[in-house]
């Protein structure tokens, strides 16, 4: 699981590009509601090793997430071989994550 923020975000052609399962999450380091989600995805991500974990600092004037459409925060994509498969925008229960992440663990 990824615990800080990437330096630098791929390109939305990098992500599509990904082969397997990948949990794309769009938040801010000083996001209340992303601090509060994080324990959450990672006991999620910790039942499924195969999933590839892209933590992305999001904001305005950035290119990931506008191009994923992203408004509020953590917004969680799950991609299953480039290809988004669903999306959780504020998740409140942990089983709503779990659930998102088996999804894509077994479609990918």
């Amino acid at each position: 699981m990824a615990t800080d923020y990437l330096e630098s975000e791929p390109s939305r052609e990098a992500v599509d590009a990904l082969a397997g399962p990948t949990l794309l999450e769009f938040g801010s380091p000083t996001c209340g509601h992303c601090l509060r989600v994080a324990p959450f995805v990672a006991a999620a991500l910790a039942r499924h090793p195969r999933v590839r974990h892209l933590k992305v600092a999001d904001g305005s004037g950035r290119p990931l997430g506008r191009s994923f459409g992203v408004r509020l925060w953590p917004t969680l994509v799950m991609l299953a071989d480039g290809r988004e498969v669903t999306r959780l925008v504020r998740p409140v229960r942990p089983a709503e994550i779990e659930e998102a992440l088996a999804a894509i663990d077994a479609a990918a």
